[in-house]
């Protein structure tokens, strides 16, 4: 095989109109925002509503919807659907379009006031880039509540009202227990008062990226009917009516639990700023994140992991469970739908494991799937695979993955409190499946949650006995039957392909140093992750040093709702128009330059997808992966090889600034749509995602600094777990470790967790990057610690990286070997680029 370097043209088009495929992909967007909208209430059937009623519609999303997050998250899209929008679309009549009109003059108002209010603290500071962007990124938008209700007119004939309670999310701070983010403002409460003093039926529809308090809910008893969609995207007004109006039936499931208040979560009290210190962040729940907690420890949540509502009913008949193959177990049934109107299902099995030496969770997903559009009456046959690595508890003093012996209940339905006890499986003996090592050792004294003594075993007796009494069926295992896995772990130095290594040993040491820290004298830094030259507004790109020798550069693009790229940009005699960061920002708002340019426009809209929990509130892996196909097409189209997403981190807390972004609390969910999202992606030739931020980056405050106390064993089960799935299941290009420090050790710079854990036990193949600027804070974190950790590519490269590098170099602690081996992962990466046709 032979690799041809293909010349790069000017990504975008001179073309202003829409292409078809802009409109082919807005459809898919909407596909996934109508599937990712979750029902939480409808008393007395108050949805559907008919199609060309009138309809009142209040709250600040209700005609500025927010699609997704801010900073990284941002996209660049033609146009963003509304709900209000969306409902005149779909033909329903809108009874309080004053008001629409009036709240954007405030709205206009408040982003002008806000924006000097950035300016002016930015300037206090030093008023350069980074200035800028730390009191930008710290300082989040609040949507003004908007005028007071209005008394409907007579003629105004409408019983019924939608309020859409809206917040803005984005990286670099976390949402705060206060009124405006996690509460309601006292002016919003006061609206919602007057809707349902004024309206028979008021709804209520959640539009933030993250859980809000819902205790208002129990003061009103005409709030018949509430909806999370999240951030749903360029389309998420149009998604929003399909719904609304019946004509697509909602099949969404919440993907996090919603406790009654927010002291209810574990990690409340300590979380980040909340108890004053963002340095040091204490796991002290330990396992006991989300539904584990609440569903373990007995607490009461308003709607449960799982969770989601229909216009139809189903029944799930028929399941049985056999062993495929000993490592194998694979439970089928079908689905019938009992209702009137078509809709989708989604089926989902959890465990119960037995007691033993560990504590254990009362119950784990380990398997879901979503049935197709099912008529009145239709069934469908579903089969789910289960592995025996997803019962398996992490034992810190064997360094293994065991299988204790004892009952392990199987539990089916269409969330974790509807699921019932359907098999059992009895181990007659403890069985390990991996041996690995002891990594991540603690430095500083945690002490986690537990159970009561002798819980687990209590509630593995009683399950035993319903499932014998029942005489459900119980399938015998055999330790004996298990084969141990042993990890071989290589060194860093022995961890590249041949054929790349040959081709690294051709290069200089300064083409290597070059290689390895992005591109400096592009001043790529300065823009913070809206610097690329050959696609303007992309996150960065790889060094050219070794062009001349066939080696190409790269581009990276960040955007998890969908590709970051400047909406537009000049060519004039051939170059590029460079164009400052601020003009990629929040649509240009803080852009304060010339509009017109000389020489031809290229334009760059892009889709903008829902966010990542909407996209896990799906559970339909084809659609994500349909999604993920859909967003590689956009990179080759406009010339990106690294896709900087998904992010999957678990939501500890609902409090952390970036959850919007990530999918869920539970890592099954994170690990297997974040593989679907990468198949799909993948699909294209040439282009990859860049699975992100590796790891326990659950907090944004401080996120440079932030230190994770985590145990051993936590961190396996849950905070790689999901890391480990995707790898898994799809062979990411790319991996981005994470700002933060864990147990000591910036994540950066951790060989445990690059070389040990990603590599070593997982058999990840490809490159790992860094977060932008992550060695630029100071000498904790530098690039010859990145090089011997296994991290190969520093982002977006300083000079600073490669002094640091040549430096160490001559001293002696950075082994050439070592640096080598990241050049060749990475150039194995480059050459699968879309840079390349192969031959």
């Amino acid at each position: 095989m032979t690799r041809v370097l293909k010349e790069r043209t000017f990504s975008g088009t001179t073309n202003p109109e829409a292409a078809s495929w802009e409109n082919e992909h807005r459809q898919i967007a909407r596909e996934a925002a109508d599937e990712g909208i979750v029902l939480l209430k409808n008393e007395d059937q108050i949805l559907p509503l008919k199609p060309g009623s009138a309809v009142a519609v209040y709250g600040a999303g209700a005609g500025r919807t927010i699609k997704g997050g801010t900073g990284s998250g941002d996209v660049n899209e033609r146009e963003n659907i509304s709900i209000w929008q969306g409902l005149k679309n779909a033909g329903y009549q809108i009874t309080n379009e004053d008001w629409i009109s009036s709240y954007d003059q405030i709205y206009e108002k408040a982003r002008q006031d806000w924006k000097n209010d950035i300016n002016a603290r930015a300037s206090q500071t030093g008023g350069d880039v980074m200035d800028f962007f730390t009191v930008y990124s710290t300082t989040p938008f609040i949507m003004p509540t908007g005028d007071p209700v209005k008394v409907p007119k007579a003629d105004e004939s409408t019983d019924t009202a939608i309020y859409v309670l809206s917040r803005v999310a984005g990286e670099g701070a976390d949402r705060n227990a206060d009124k405006g983010d996690y509460y309601l403002k006292d002016d919003e409460h006061q609206m919602v008062a007057d809707l349902c003093k004024y309206y028979k039926n008021v709804i209520i529809v959640i539009n933030a990226g993250g859980q809000v308090d819902l205790s208002f809910m129990d003061e009103f008893s005409n709030i018949k009917a509430l909806l999370v969609i999240v951030q749903p995207g360029m389309e998420g007004g149009n998604a929003f009516a399909d719904v609304i109006s019946g004509k697509v039936n909602p099949s969404g499931k919440l993907v996090d639990s919603w406790a009654y208040k927010y002291e209810d979560y574990p990690s409340a009290a300590t979380f980040s700023h909340n108890n004053g210190n963002v340095e040091k962040e204490f796991y002290e729940e330990g396992l006991y994140v989300g539904y584990r907690y609440f569903d373990t420890f007995g607490i009461p949540v308003r709607y449960g992991f799982g969770y989601g509502l229909s216009y139809t009913t189903f029944e799930i008949q028929n399941a049985s469970i056999k062993k495929e193959q000993t490592n194998l177990l694979k439970v089928s049934m079908s689905v019938k739908n009992t209702g009137a109107v078509a809709g989708k299902e989604v089926v989902q099995a959890y465990a119960s494991l037995p007691g033993g030496s560990m504590e254990k969770e009362a119950h784990r997903l380990i398997a879901y799937a979503k049935t197709e559009l099912l008529q009145p009456g239709e069934e469908q046959s579903i089969t789910l695979e289960i592995p025996a690595e997803c019962l398996t508890s992490y034992d810190e003093k064997k360094a293994a993955w065991v299988l204790e012996k004892g009952f392990y209940g199987i539990f089916l339905g269409n969330s974790l409190e509807s699921a019932n006890l359907t098999f059992g499986l009895q181990l007659d003996q403890d069985a390990v499946l991996e041996k690995v090592k002891n990594l991540f050792p603690l430095k500083d004294a945690l002490k986690e949650l537990e159970q009561p003594a002798g819980a687990t075993c209590k509630r593995e007796a009683v399950q035993a006995a319903l499932a014998w009494s029942k005489q459900l069926p119980v399938l015998e295992l055999k330790a004996a039957e298990f084969k141990t896995k042993e990890i071989v772990y290589r060194k860093n130095s022995e961890l590249a392909a041949s054929e790349a290594m040959e081709f690294v040993n051709t290069l200089s040491v300064e083409e290597l140093i070059n290689l390895a820290a992005g591109d400096p004298g592009k001043a790529q830094g300065g823009n913070l992750g809206a610097a690329g030259i050959s696609v303007p507004g992309s996150a960065g790109e790889t060094h050219r040093c070794a062009i001349d020798k066939g080696l190409a550069s790269i581009v990276l693009a960040d955007g998890p709702a969908g590709l970051r790229l400047m909406k537009y940009y000049n060519v004039n005699e051939g170059k590029i128009i460079s164009m400052p960061f601020e003009f990629s920002l929040e649509g240009g708002l803080f852009y304060n330059g010339p509009t017109e340019f000389p020489g031809d426009r290229y334009y760059q809209y892009c889709t903008a997808i829902p966010v990542g929990t909407m996209q896990a509130q799906t559970w339909n892996t084809a659609l994500i992966e349909k999604v993920g196909a859909m967003i590689g097409k956009e990179m080759e189209h406009f010339g990106v090889t690294l896709w900087l997403a998904p992010g999957m981190n678990i939501h500890r807390n609902p409090l952390c600034g970036r959850n919007f972004e990530y999918y869920s609390e539970d890592p099954y969910v994170a690990g297997t749509i974040a593989a679907a999202m990468t198949n799909g992606v993948q699909s294209n030739y040439g282009c990859g995602t860049t699975i992100k931020h590796f790891a326990c980056n659950n907090q944004e405050d401080n996120r440079m600094g932030s230190d994770s106390i985590v145990s051993e064993r936590t961190i396996r089960e849950l905070y790689l777990k999901g890391f480990e799935l995707a790898v898994k299941e799809s062979q990411p290009l790319s991996i981005m470790t994470s700002y933060n420090l864990i147990n000591g050790v910036h994540a950066a710079n951790n060989y445990d967790l690059c070389t040990e854990v990603a590599r070593n036990e997982w058999g990840f193949g490809g490159a790992i990057m860094t977060d932008w600027t992550t060695t630029e804070r100071d000498d904790s974190c530098t690039a010859s610690g990145c090089m011997r950790a296994g991290n190969d590519l520093v982002m977006p490269g300083c000079f600073g990286d490669h002094d640091n590098m040549k430096k160490e170099l001559e001293a002696g602690t950075l082994k050439l070997e070592d640096l080598k081996a990241c050049i060749a992962r990475l150039v194995s990466v480059i050459w699968k680029s879309n840079q390349y046709e192969e031959n």
